[in-house]
């Protein structure tokens, strides 16, 4: 019997993606009307093409699917690539409150791990105040934790890295009622095309995963 591969999958196949019917049958009926996206690459949904998906980042196919609950839906992303926390805080959140979003999604903290040394209790800080500044605009607050899939060979220790970062993010969920959507041992990671070419940044089968997981996540909140 042959077994379908990452090699062999697209986005109709994929079984961590959902059809685009059915991902607005999920959010059917969600509030959200205006959605916001901040912090790093990550957040901005950077990386390369796959063959048989969409070349799209994750934040905007969930920004299409509310967009087919609400066509008068906006949607603002103020992601930068190497932002970090301290930049997401000092160069996006202004903007971010003054859109007014009640969905936003931040992710920062990743640019952070590489420093040769980072400070983790100064990263928390700052992410800390990030996220304060996120739950001040009353909006429905989501996050991802990072993958395990990362090699950086320059940093030996990047997955303790990658955990302690996903630590903080945790703790930072609980404390500002965040939606998490956990990618740290999500399937995924073990698919060898899930990088870009960069080995850093989902490639667009990666995009796809992650926008699917952020619509069951907002399902979740909704039932």
């Amino acid at each position: 019997m042959t077994t379908t591969t990452a090699k062999t999958l697209t986005e109709e196949t994929d079984p961590f993606c959902l059809p685009p019917a059915r991902a607005a049958q999920l959010l059917a009926g969600s509030p959200w009307r205006r959605f916001a996206v901040a912090g790093d690459s990550l957040a901005a949904g950077t990386g390369g093409p796959s063959p048989g998906y969409t070349h799209l980042p994750w934040g905007d196919r969930v920004a299409g699917t509310l967009r087919e609950v609400c066509p008068r839906l906006v949607y603002l992303n103020t992601g930068t690539i190497g932002a970090t926390a301290a930049d997401t805080l000092r160069r996006q959140l202004n903007e971010i409150v003054a859109f007014g979003p009640d969905l936003l999604h931040i992710s920062c903290g990743a640019n952070d791990l590489f420093r040769q040394r980072p400070d983790f209790d100064a990263v928390e800080r700052t992410a800390r105040r990030v996220f304060e500044r996120a739950a001040g605009t009353g909006a429905r607050l989501t996050t991802f934790t990072l993958g395990r899939a990362f090699h950086v060979p320059a940093f030996p220790d990047f997955p303790e890295r990658v955990r302690a970062i996903n630590a903080i993010t945790l703790g930072l969920a609980v404390e500002f009622d965040v939606v998490v959507i956990d990618m740290w041992d999500h399937p995924v990671n073990s698919r060898p095309d899930l990088l870009s070419a960069d080995r850093i940044h989902f490639s667009a089968s990666g995009q796809a995963v992650l926008a699917s997981e952020v619509v069951n996540a907002l399902a979740h909140t909704l039932r």
